[in-house]
């Protein structure tokens, strides 16, 4: 008897211990919070910022329709996916897009281009490996890496863009698609010897350094490289931070850099890059030549060019030097700006070698809410508007166009190159090529797929000699597709591409030629 009542007792006793640390525990959450629903509801308070946490991972796995998601939907992340695991783009049932909405059409023909008619160039065969499924269970599927040979789908010799042809070291690509700029410290090593190395087995692709400057890694892949120079001069500056010709010229003998691109604007933040300090390592502070942990912001504009004279001056004086093409990536917010720029053009009869167009929709790190939601045209009216005040000043053979902005499929990129665009970069897509799975932590550090990180614990998720393949089976998927889509519209190669070729549907059905749309502008 004595014995239950100590046990009685000892429960009681526990019961009351808990019962005080209950009280104690709910007393400082209300006194030493800040948050108005914890001083009132402490434990449900904090359920709903467990479930405010976890929600993304909730909507985007399991609430989003598969064509709702943003920045990208799951229908696009899966397209990526099965283009560069499985070369494939093969869909049962048909279509997910809403037809009943508006958008851009390729218009076929009755006739369509045969394969064997095509000017592509299919004579150069690469080793490659792709992904064959074995077996789909409830929580895995079972897949090994199998070697396959694939053809590359390059341009014919006379379809092959040329930037830079008057310079002394111009860049012939055969290729129409490439990775746009992500800088080192934005993401990591890895991910740079993963795309770098795809877009070389893929032949006639590349990669661009983004505004934080060349590192061992992007030299180290053997892949065509965009050397970008932003307003922080990064990589090209001298101690008291101007810019010094001696790190160009330092550069300019590197023979995997092919061009090198002023950064005017980027889609995702019309100002400076910006990157935060506990991003910043050891690596990327001697790059930047800044300090250890501290938060970087780049200048919003160089500081040495002040209008569209300086700036051209200013590109004319790199490529003399250089010899190698340089151009400049903008973002375009109207036309009266562009026609200052190209009216200087003429008048100076100094042309950067290429522009990149970079719409609004542009995003692969971190950036400002209130400029990604609204600052710069997307890409398709930045484009149509850049095309079309070239030719009306008569400087559009003057120079290559790239344009970049949320091009991840082949249907997206073919409009690209119909509008006007001689090249397509996308950095969201090689990302996604490499593993990322749209987790949205760019911004802190904390890649789960160790993409945008430099962190050496999340980096490890990314194993480069193994990704490598999903980039090249990604690039020449892409061409491939491009090439189909092509001979589907009655062109030999996508190349040859115009307004003509894409058509625009309302909500009411009725549809209209790009070209009667948007008529291509004579020289004035």
């Amino acid at each position: 008897m004595s014995e239950t009542l100590l046990v009685i007792i000892s429960i009681l006793l526990l019961l009351m211990l808990l019962l005080i640390v209950f009280f104690i525990i709910t007393f400082f959450i209300k006194k030493r919070t800040h948050h108005s629903i914890l001083k009132l509801h402490p434990y449900l308070g904090r359920m709903r910022y467990l479930l405010e946490k976890i929600g993304p991972e909730f909507r985007q796995y399991w609430f989003d329709h598969d064509t709702d998601g943003k920045p990208f939907s799951r229908y696009d992340f899966q397209s990526v996916m099965f283009l560069a695991k499985y070369r494939s783009e093969i869909l049962g049932f048909g279509s997910k897009r809403d037809f009943e909405a508006s958008g851009y059409y390729i218009a076929n023909t009755l006739f369509p281009v045969l394969t064997e008619e095509l000017s592509v160039n299919v004579t150069q065969e690469r080793e490659g490996k792709k992904y064959v499924i074995h077996k789909e269970g409830l929580f895995s599927r079972r897949e090994k890496l199998t070697a396959d040979t694939t053809n590359l789908w390059l341009y014919e010799e006379d379809d092959a863009i040329i930037v830079g042809e008057n310079r002394k070291y111009p860049w012939k690509l055969y290729g129409m698609f490439g990775a746009s700029a992500t800088s080192y410290g934005a993401i990591g090593e890895n991910y740079i010897l993963a795309s770098g190395f795809g877009a070389k087995m893929a032949g006639g692709s590349w990669i661009n350094t983004g505004e934080g400057g060349v590192i061992p890694e992007h030299l180290h892949t053997g892949a065509n490289i965009v050397a970008q120079i932003g307003p922080g001069l990064f990589g090209y500056r001298d101690e008291d931070g101007n810019f010094s010709m001696e790190k160009f010229m330092e550069k300019v003998k590197e023979s995997n850099i092919k061009a090198f691109e002023l950064k005017f604007g980027q889609g995702a933040k019309i100002r400076g890059g910006h990157l935060e300090g506990q991003k910043v390592n050891e690596k990327i502070a001697s790059v930047r030549n800044v300090r250890v942990g501290e938060t970087i912001n780049s200048p919003n504009r160089f500081s040495f060019l002040n209008n569209a004279a300086d700036t051209l001056y200013f590109i004319q004086r790199l490529q003399e030097n250089g010899g190698k093409p340089v151009g400049m990536k903008i973002v375009i917010g109207q036309q009266k700006r562009l026609e200052d720029l190209f009216k200087t053009m003429k008048e100076l009869n100094i042309y950067p070698d290429f522009i990149t167009i970079d719409g609004s929709e542009g995003g692969s790190g971190a950036t400002y809410k209130s400029m990604a939601d609204s600052m710069g045209l997307p890409l398709i009216p930045a484009l149509l508007t850049c095309i079309d005040t070239a030719n009306y000043y008569g400087v559009r053979d003057k120079f290559k166009v790239f344009a970049s902005g949320k091009l991840i499929t082949p249907d997206k990129v073919a409009i690209a190159l119909a509008i006007g665009a001689d090249a397509v970069n996308s950095a969201r897509g090689f990302m996604m090529a490499s593993g990322c799975i749209m987790a949205l932590q760019c911004n802190s550090g904390q890649c789960p797929s160790g993409v945008a990180t430099t962190n050496p614990h999340y980096q490890k998720a990314l194993d480069p000699y193994e990704k490598k393949w999903r980039v090249m089976n990604y690039v020449v998927s892409m061409r491939y597709s491009l090439f189909s889509l092509a001979a589907a519209a009655g062109v030999k190669s996508p190349r040859h591409l115009t307004r003509e070729h894409i058509v625009f549907k309302d909500e009411m059905g009725r549809v209209v030629s790009l070209s009667e749309l948007f008529p291509t502008i004579n020289q004035n």
